[in-house]
């Protein structure tokens, strides 16, 4: 496995601690700099916001909660990331290359794809840049200028559609004989674990007729997503196992396309897009943003993870799973009040000054 992140963006010092059936909380939020006078703005910040819960955690412990953060709900394109992180151990073991083709993999589509369309790599499709532009299974892709089938060469172009995020799906499920919801129970849920899983709750969804392969959609609680973001702030490990290789958190969190080579999908504070991770701007006047990562879904489900911190960030919009089913069939296409990124970033800000102000 080649590893393309520099070392200084691993974490300076990693805290031992990490939750237990529990999350414990942080003894004295004041010395990460909460102030009764931080946590008034964050709280009006987020009452201005469609959030329903929000959680920040420092050195493994619970500094700041709003709302429920044990609701479970619909990630949206959040689950893309977890499959990124999904992805490690297989690519570790060998059961996944990452220049597998299309072709390779038998991938295709009922009316066909096209030849170059069947050079693209898993790789290719794990920063969103295949050159594959059949319609993709489920909602959620940029659908702005579109380019015409066969016109990019896989690997040269990103555009973000759902097709390459799916087939990423397909291709784990058919390489390591596991579904991605039975890897997921089993490789994280299980040793991490989450306190509000339930398989059941978990579904491939999409609409009739579109492609050959849906989306797998994740349902999980606020205080769960920030486990799994501490596996990765962690350099994949919890408590005392390796649970995401350390060289895959390094290789699938560095940049792979620019923001100025994203097109439509541009977004403000973020410097560019990594496998199925986006990678946020580092400021000048604050180079603890070096190394951090983001995913990001509709309306507003974010993870923000902050390695050289040892922070997360986990904001919620809670969608209802009636929706979220009709939604991804087709039968609801009204857009609700979201979370922006710059939003969520905006409140991470006030922890994250907080606490260099202590420094």
């Amino acid at each position: 496995m080649s590893v393309s992140a520099p070392s200084e963006r691993q974490p300076k010092a990693v805290s031992q601690e990490f939750p237990g059936q529990e999350w414990a909380s942080v003894n004295s939020p004041e010395e990460h700099g909460l102030s009764a006078d931080v946590r008034e703005k964050v709280d009006t910040m987020l009452d201005g916001l469609p959030s329903t819960s929000f959680m920040a955690v420092a050195g493994g412990e619970v500094l700041y909660t709003y709302g429920d953060v044990s609701e479970v709900s619909y990630l949206a394109s959040t689950r893309k990331s977890i499959l990124s992180m999904l992805f490690g151990k297989a690519v570790e073991e060998g059961k996944i290359d990452l220049d597998l083709t299309m072709a390779d993999l038998n991938i295709d589509e009922d009316h066909g794809l096209l030849p170059i369309e069947k050079t693209a790599t898993l790789r290719d499709l794990l920063i969103s840049s295949s050159g594959v532009y059949h319609r993709p299974g489920s909602p959620g892709s940029n659908t702005k200028n579109i380019p015409e089938r066969g016109s990019k060469k896989p690997g040269d172009y990103f555009h973000y559609n759902n097709w390459d995020f799916n087939v990423l799906g397909a291709a784990f499920e058919q390489l390591t004989g596991r579904s991605v919801f039975k890897a997921f129970e089993e490789d994280f849920a299980g040793p991490m674990g989450l306190q509000d899983f339930d398989p059941s709750r978990q579904r491939m969804m999409g609409y009739e007729g579109a492609s050959r392969y849906l989306a797998y959609h994740f349902f999980l609680s606020g205080r769960d997503m920030a486990r799994l973001a501490l596996s990765m702030v962690r350099n994949g490990r919890w408590k005392d196992e390796q649970i995401i290789p350390a060289e895959w958190v390094a290789e699938s969190t560095c940049i792979r396309v620019p923001a100025d080579k994203m097109n439509e999908s541009e977004k403000s504070r973020i410097a560019g897009y990594s496998y199925l991770w986006w990678i946020p701007v580092v400021p000048k006047n604050t180079p603890e943003w070096e190394g951090a990562f983001v995913a990001a879904g509709h309306f507003g489900q974010f993870i923000l993870a902050m390695p050289t911190l040892d922070m997360v960030f986990v904001n919620r919009r809670a969608i209802p799973d009636d929706l979220a089913i009709a939604r991804n069939d087709g039968s609801f296409k009204e857009e609700l009040p979201a979370v922006t990124m710059e939003q969520f970033l905006s409140v991470a800000d006030q922890f994250i000054t907080a606490k260099l102000g202590t420094r």
